[in-house]
């Protein structure tokens, strides 16, 4: 069997497995929901998100406003869907730039060992100890708040996980036959990492990078709503709690709404990861 032929098996096998997951599928099948509402924002939001009508004020629901309106007579459900693009657009990008720092170096790290691992270990474990909400708020401390600065401040607490999980792969992997006969052909080292071990340390990274995804969310969540991220009036979820917390007495659906879009994208991540993990480790084969 080519090598073509044999990746495209276990991610039928892997698919298969996954759909016998049911929470699994329903996680898959609420991000690929707030995906495409995402992308069809501008289509799909009744309203406009930024316009204000100050005669329509902290209203409930009714049949022109689904989910009410703010505090400035702005449509919620608008502000959500709008959202949504911003929300997903943060964890993907802070995600995507730990997965591709913190692999690199948990690479090196374990590969090489010696010295370079032990000096990467103390770093990782010294980042590792606060939480990742404090290293988000010390990089936006410097950065300022603004998209960008989310992204790198999620970004950053995102990548002593992932060179965690790649150098733990990668010592249990540079020591198996395949490996040893690589070197034994002349292969180089850059070569041996990316071509022969990398490509077994993909499956635990995956799950790695979906449970980090709600993690993200929560966190890019969490710094707007301290105002150190997003900022008004874009309609990230997290703003919109914060904006909200004034009025949870007399208008409370302006901060119910956004906490449950918050809440249930964080659990469609979950589930996902958990049903990836289970559908790429052997061991869990029925």
């Amino acid at each position: 069997m080519s090598k073509k032929e044999n990746t495209t098996s276990q991610l039928t096998l892997t698919w298969r497995r996954l759909r016998r997951n049911k929470m699994a599928v329903v996680g898959l099948i609420i991000i690929a929901f707030i995906i495409l509402v995402a992308i069809f924002a501008p289509y799909v939001a009744p309203h406009d998100p930024l316009k204000q009508d100050f005669r329509m004020l902290r209203k409930s629901i009714s049949a022109q406003h689904w989910f009410g309106t703010d505090q400035l007579g702005r449509d919620i459900l608008s502000r959500i869907i709008c959202g949504a693009g911003i929300t997903l657009k943060i964890a993907f990008s802070a995600v995507l730039i730990g997965f591709a720092i913190g692999t690199i170096i948990g690479l090196i790290g374990g590969y090489y060992g010696n010295k370079i691992d032990l000096a990467i270990l103390y770093v990782t474990d010294i980042l590792l100890a606060f939480p990742g909400i404090l290293l988000a708020l010390a990089v936006v401390a410097i950065l300022g708040p603004s998209v960008i600065g989310v992204v790198v401040a999620a970004g950053f607490s995102s990548i002593p996980q992932f060179i965690r999980m790649t150098r733990s792969v990668v010592l249990s992997e540079k020591q198996k036959d395949y490996v040893m006969a690589a070197r034994a052909t002349g292969e180089n080292n850059i070569s041996i990492m990316l071509r022969y071990i990398l490509p077994n340390c993909l499956a635990p990274l995956m799950v790695l990078f979906s449970l980090r995804l709600a993690v993200v969310v929560l966190i890019a969540a969490g710094l707007s709503f301290l105002g150190l991220g997003v900022q008004p009036p874009s309609p990230e979820w997290g703003a919109m709690l914060n904006e909200g917390r004034a009025y949870l007495q007399t208008a409370p659906l302006i901060s119910i709404f956004p906490g449950l879009a918050i809440m249930i994208l964080v659990l469609a991540f979950n589930l996902l990861g958990d049903g990836l993990r289970d559908a790429l480790d052997p061991r869990m084969k029925r």
